[in-house]
C-alpha cells in the first residue's frame, strides 16, 4: 500500500504497550485471555455435546429465566428531545417468545417443514425478528431480503433460493409488485401479508399473517429441541458496491449460539443493558452479533426503521442505550455531524461493530465519551472472524482460528509467489491479503451456489493440498496475532506506480470542515497508466462557490502523498448508498469526469498546479488528447 498507510497512518501495537495492557487485563479483567477463551470453548463444547442448543432454544431459555425483562424496544417518533425520559414501545421476553411460538406453530400447521425457506421482506420492526426466530424453531431457513433492492435484483434474490412462503410487509407491497413479474415460482409460493399502518388494504391472493395466528397455540413447538447445532438458520445476501447480482450465504445455528456466547461475555451484558442497533435487520452484523448477544444476556435490543445521524444520540438517550452496534460508515456519518456541547452527554458506555477507521478511532471515543470499542471482523460466508476483546485501539483483535496475511501485488491483482510457487506471509507491520484456513475441523459454509464458493477458495497456498478462503480484504499484521483492516481489494487503485487506499483518502477529506461526506474512486485518463483519484463530495453547510479550495489543498498536501491526492472533485447533493450505508461507486466510476454525462460541478487539479479549477469541455478534451502530463 502507500507509504502513507505503511508509515504515517499505520498502527502497530508496541511490544511494551501490549505487555502492559495484558498484565492489567490478567489482573483486573473478569475474563483474562486464557480464562476467557477456556470459558468460551467450554460453553461451546457443552452446546455440541448436549445437543438441542440452537437459536430457538436460546430464546426459550431466556424467556423462562427473564420473562419480564424487555426483549425489544422500538420508536420512530422524531420529536425533539426534552430531557424527560419516556417509555418507548417495547415487548418483554415472555410475550415475545409466545408471539414467536404462534408464528412457528402456524408454519407447522401450514405444512412448512425443516429445511424449507421462508422469504421475509419487512422493514425494521419487531415482527421481522419474531418471524426469524419462529422459522428457526421449526428448522426452516429465513431468507432475509435487502429492502433496498428493486424489481430485477429483488426478483433475482427471491429466485436464487425458492421459498415455500413469501412474507411481505404492507410497507413493501409496491416494491414486491414491481418484482413479481420476474419471480419464477410466485404462483407456487404462499403469499403472506404483514399489516403495518393499516392504510393499505391487503392485495388479492395474500393471507393476512396477523389474523391467522390469533387462535394458534403460544406454547413452545416440539420441534425446537430437534434442530441441529449445525443446521442452517438463515440466509443473508452480499450487498456490496462492486456490481453483480447478490450472492446468498448460509448462517448456521452454531454461529448464532457461538457469537451470542462470545459477545455476551465480551460486552458483559447485565439486566439493565440495552444494545442500540440502528442497522437494517437483514444485515449480518445485527443478526449474528448484536441480537444474539442481547438475547443470551437477557438484555434489550433497540431498533429503528431507518438510521438517522442527526437523531442518533437522541435515540440513545430515549432508549437508555448502554451499548451500540455499528458499521464504519455509520460512524463516519455520526462524526460528520456538527459538534454539540452535549455530544458526550449520552448513556453509552461501549460500542462494538466493524469498520471504525484508525484515523478517527481516538477522536470518536473522546468526543462522545465512549469507554470501550470492541471492533470485530467477519461475514456470513467466512469460516471464522476476529474480535477486539480487550479494547485495544485501532485493531480488529485476534482470531482463535488459523489465519494468515500474505504478500499481495496490487498491480498484478494477485498474491506474490515464491520460487517454489507458494505464497508468503507478510512481515510485521506490512499489508497483505487476509486468508482463513479451511479444514475438516473448520469447514466452510460458503454461498448457496457452489461455483461462487469455489471462486473464493485458494488451494496449495503454503503447501500442496491445503485450502484457504480468500476474504478479498487487505489487512495489516500489527503483531501479537492482531490485525488491522485496511481496505477492500476493489476499493484500492494504482496511480503513478503507487497503491492508493480509498478509505484513507476519504478519511482525510471527511475531516475537512466544509465536507460532510465523500466517496473516493479511481478513473481512467487516456494515455496514462493506472487510475487517477476522483472524489465525489457532499458539502456540509456551504455552496460550491464558497468552498475553500486553498485550505483543502493545504490539508491534502499535509496529510497525503502526492499520488494519493484526488485529481478530480465532483460536488453532489447526496451520495447514492445501500441501506447498509455503503456508497454505490459503480455509477460514479462509469461517469468518471465526463461532464457531458453529469450535471454536477466538477473540478480538476491540473499537473504542476496548486489549486483545483472548474473542469470545462475544453480542458476535458485536452486531458483526453494527452495534452496535460498527469
Amino acid at each position: 500500500m502507500t507509504e502513507q498507510i505503511n508509515q504515517k497512518k499505520g498502527y502497530v501495537i508496541p511490544e511494551e504497550e501490549f505487555k502492559r495492557q495484558m498484565e492489567y487485563i490478567n489482573t483486573m479483567d473478569p475474563y483474562p485471555p486464557n480464562i476467557f477463551y477456556q470459558r468460551y470453548i467450554d460453553k461451546v463444547k457443552k452446546a455440541k455435546t448436549e445437543g438441542g442448543i440452537n437459536w430457538g432454544t436460546m430464546l426459550e431459555t431466556t424467556a423462562e429465566k427473564y420473562p419480564n425483562r424487555i426483549a425489544v424496544k422500538w420508536d420512530d417518533n422524531d420529536m425533539p428531545w426534552t430531557g424527560k425520559q419516556i417509555v418507548v414501545p417495547h415487548i418483554k421476553y415472555k410475550e415475545f417468545n409466545e408471539t414467536v411460538n404462534r408464528y412457528a406453530n402456524y408454519f407447522l400447521k401450514s405444512g412448512i417443514q425443516k429445511g424449507d425457506i421462508i422469504c421475509i421482506l419487512l422493514a425494521n420492526r419487531v415482527e421481522c425478528l419474531e418471524l426469524h426466530v419462529a422459522a428457526a424453531k421449526i428448522g426452516a431457513i429465513s431468507s432475509m431480503m435487502n429492502t433496498g433492492w428493486r424489481s430485477r435484483t429483488l426478483a433475482y434474490a427471491i429466485n436464487l433460493n425458492p421459498s415455500r412462503a413469501l412474507i411481505i410487509g404492507e410497507e413493501y407491497m409496491e416494491l414486491f409488485d414491481d418484482a413479481k413479474p420476474e419471480i419464477t415460482k410466485a404462483d407456487e409460493q404462499k403469499l403472506y401479508f404483514m399489516e403495518d399502518t393499516g392504510k393499505s388494504s391487503m392485495p388479492s391472493g395474500f393471507i393476512n399473517m396477523k389474523e391467522e395466528i390469533n387462535d394458534i397455540s403460544a406454547d413452545n413447538p416440539s420441534t425446537t429441541g430437534k434442530i441441529s447445532y449445525y443446521d442452517p438458520c438463515h440466509l443473508v445476501f452480499t450487498s456490496g458496491t462492486t456490481g453483480g447480482m447478490p450472492k446468498a450465504a448460509f448462517t448456521t445455528h452454531k454461529t448464532m449460539v457461538e457469537n451470542g456466547t462470545a459477545f455476551q461475555m465480551i460486552l458483559d451484558l447485565q439486566k439493565n443493558d440495552t444494545i442500540y442497533a440502528p442497522l437494517p435487520l437483514f444485515h449480518n452484523t445485527f443478526l449474528v452479533a448484536a441480537w444474539p448477544a442481547a438475547m443470551l444476556g437477557g438484555a434489550a435490543i433497540a431498533i429503528r426503521r431507518k438510521f438517522s445521524a442527526t437523531r442518533f444520540w437522541v435515540d440513545t438517550r430515549k432508549f437508555r442505550a448502554t451499548k451500540f452496534c455499528y458499521v464504519g460508515e455509520l460512524c463516519r456519518y455520526i462524526m460528520s455531524q456538527p459538534k454539540r456541547p452535549d455530544d458526550a452527554a449520552n448513556p453509552v458506555e461501549g460500542m462494538f461493530g466493524n469498520g471504525l477507521r484508525p484515523e478517527i478511532w481516538q477522536e470518536f471515543k473522546e468526543r462522545f465519551d465512549i469507554l470501550t470499542v470492541n471492533e470485530f471482523y467477519g461475514s456470513a460466508e467466512l469460516p471464522s472472524g476476529f474480535v477486539n476483546q480487550y479494547n485495544f485501539d485501532c485493531t480488529i483483535g485476534r482470531s482463535v482460528k488459523n489465519n494468515a496475511v500474505v504478500k499481495y501485488d496490487i498491480h498484478k491483482n494477485e498474491p506474490v509467489l515464491n520460487k517454489d510457487g507458494f505464497m508468503e506471509k507478510s512481515d510485521f507491520g506490512d499489508i497483505g491479503l487476509m486468508l482463513f484456513e479451511i479444514s475438516e475441523s473448520e469447514p466452510l459454509m460458503g454461498y448457496t451456489k457452489k461455483e461462487e464458493t469455489e471462486k473464493k477458495i485458494l488451494r496449495n497456498v503454503f503447501k500442496k493440498g491445503d485450502a484457504w478462503f480468500n476474504t478479498g480484504d487487505l489487512m495489516r499484521n500489527i503483531g501479537f496475532g492482531h490485525r488491522q483492516f485496511v481496505d477492500r481489494l476493489g476499493d484500492t487503485f494504482r496511480w503513478h506506480g503507487e497503491n492508493v487506499s480509498t478509505s484513507e483518502v476519504e478519511s482525510v477529506l471527511d475531516s475537512f470542515r466544509q465536507i460532510y461526506i465523500s466517496a473516493v474512486y479511481g478513473v481512467q485518463i487516456p494515455n496514462t497508466d493506472g487510475r487517477a483519484g476522483m472524489a465525489a463530495i457532499v458539502l456540509s453547510d456551504t455552496k460550491t462557490e464558497n468552498f475553500d479550495f486553498k485550505a483543502l489543498m493545504d490539508m491534502l498536501k499535509r496529510e497525503l502523498s502526492d499520488f494519493a491526492i484526488p485529481m478530480f472533485l465532483r460536488f453532489k447533493d447526496e451520495l447514492d448508498q445501500t441501506l447498509t450505508m455503503k456508497v454505490k461507486k459503480d455509477k460514479l466510476k462509469t461517469d468518471g469526469y465526463d461532464i457531458e454525462k453529469i450535471s454536477d460541478p466538477v473540478f480538476v487539479l491540473l499537473p504542476d498546479e496548486s489549486v483545483y479549477i472548474p473542469l470545462t469541455a475544453d480542458i476535458r478534451d485536452k486531458i483526453n488528447k494527452g495534452l496535460y502530463r498527469f
